[in-house]
């Protein structure tokens, strides 16, 4: 079954013409010129990926992202028209997973769909819970508590956990994370990865300010434990 991709773009030449290059690569698309028309349509009919432009008319890019994230794990690419850092930083922890600048190839959109597709369709690897103090990670399950009570993440979100959960105490460099969670190798923005680690701390830690399991290393990365 083709995948389904929901384009929410105000432009009405590049909404045509991204909705049939993304048909030409086999996707079924529905595409939408506002956030409000994307809100009804995912409600009716769901998606396998949203696509977000952030500068929509009325409401815009960033609060359609929070929306859905409210209600739905799905995989959300923003695009930007700047590689503004303060919009690629704020779509993601609005809670896009990932993000794209305009202009871009579709072969290149197409190649992060592709890879956004295995890491959040994977099935969970058969091992029993890792548990680390009061945190406990169920990845068979795909679930994770926290002090007995259930932790509710993204997809990307319990990827990036259960990969540094997968060896405690080691840490990983930010280009480490982005090959294994995002797939991406050397190319991709290390700032993903940080925004990532920030909203998990969120929700994992008592003290976001103060973290216990998912320590900074300066000048190396990120590590989990006890």
């Amino acid at each position: 079954m083709a995948a389904r991709v929901l384009v929410v773009e105000d432009d009405n030449a590049i909404r045509a013409s991204l909705a049939l290059a993304l048909e030409d690569e086999g996707y079924e698309v529905r595409a939408v010129a506002r956030a409000e028309q994307a809100l009804d349509v995912f409600g009716q009919d769901g998606a396998d990926v949203v696509l977000v432009d952030l500068m929509l008319p009325g409401m815009d890019g960033f609060e359609l992202t929070r929306q859905i994230r409210r209600h739905s794990g799905v995989p959300i690419v923003i695009v930007t028209a700047r590689s503004d850092s303060h919009d690629i930083v704020a779509g993601l922890e609005a809670g896009a997973d990932d993000y794209i600048t305009k202009p871009f190839v579709v072969k290149e959109l197409t190649a992060r769909l592709r890879a956004l597709r295995r890491r959040t369709q994977a099935g969970p690897e058969r091992e029993p819970a890792i548990e680390l103090g009061d945190l406990v990670i169920r990845r068979e399950e795909g679930r994770v508590e926290l002090a007995g009570e259930p932790v509710h993440l993204t997809k990307t979100e319990f990827r990036l956990l259960s990969e540094l959960a997968s060896r405690p105490g080691l840490i990983y460099s930010r280009e480490q994370l982005l090959q294994e969670v995002w797939e991406y190798g050397y190319f991709g923005d290390t700032r993903i990865v940080d925004v990532h680690v920030r909203r998990l701390r969120t929700k994992i830690e008592a003290d976001p300010s103060r973290p216990r399991h998912l320590i900074t290393v300066r000048g190396f990365g990120y590590k989990l434990v006890r």
